[in-house]
């Protein structure tokens, strides 16, 4: 019964709670999708804190869909050996994974000490940094520490399977009962995180902006200099 609960029950809950919550927010608080800038207040924290996690959660992004939506079968057919996709994920993985946190932290820091930041942050804000730092820093340890010290995991033959056969509603949880204790905490925190996007300004996240990581910084002119630029 406790495996149901947890890889059947929990995931098809929290994926609910974050549709619904979606179209709630959508329909209702459309004005409130948008995550506002904070740029105004500080930038030089931001301007280092907020590429690194923006460009390691996509390098995270693409290295999730490589190992849990794309199936094993689909590298054996084009002959890419399990070791040399296991060196991929440690090392691709950890780097992407390492920006991330990294990001997260300097995020965090900048919310903590800067003032202005600070005072306009809202809890929303804070649970959501320090739940992706929770995510994120149990991925990392199982990317680099784990796979390098006790054994290269193979989970495209358990939870990538499991997680796959969630879409079909026919989630084989038994695959779940031999995965090490670290990876399911770090799936169930995974999906906690996801329910909790409607309620925070992780939404942003499905407005796809894909043109994120090469766009321009907003910019802002500091009183003074809008008065230089109208004398002129």
């Amino acid at each position: 019964m406790g495996e149901i609960f947890w890889w059947v029950i929990i995931p098809y809950i929290t994926g609910l709670i974050m549709i619904l919550g979606l179209i709630y927010r959508f329909a209702y608080l459309q004005l409130t999708w948008a995550a506002p800038s904070t740029e105004f207040f500080e930038k030089k924290w931001l301007r280092l804190g907020s590429p690194l996690f923006h460009w390691g959660i996509v390098f995270a992004f693409i290295g999730h869909v490589m190992g849990m939506v794309v199936p094993i079968e689909f590298y054996h057919a084009f002959g890419i050996p399990d070791h040399l996709y296991h060196f991929g994920a440690i090392y691709g993985g950890g780097l992407a994974g390492l920006m991330v946190v990294a990001g997260l932290i300097i995020l965090l820091i900048r919310k903590i000490v800067i003032d202005p930041v600070r005072v306009h942050a809202t809890f929303a804000d804070f649970f959501s940094i320090i739940a992706l730092l929770v995510v994120s820093g149990l991925g990392v340890y199982m990317s680099i520490v784990y796979n390098l010290t006790v054994v290269e995991y193979e989970y495209r033959t358990t939870i990538g399977p499991w997680f796959r056969s969630l879409f079909i509603l026919q989630p084989k949880y038994e695959l779940m009962g031999s995965v090490p204790f670290i990876f399911k905490v770090h799936v169930i925190a995974a999906f906690g995180l996801f329910a909790s996007i409607p309620f925070t300004q992780l939404v942003h996240f499905y407005s796809l902006p894909v043109n994120y990581p090469g766009r321009a910084p907003q910019q802002y002119r500091s009183r003074s200099q809008y008065k230089h630029l109208k004398i002129k």
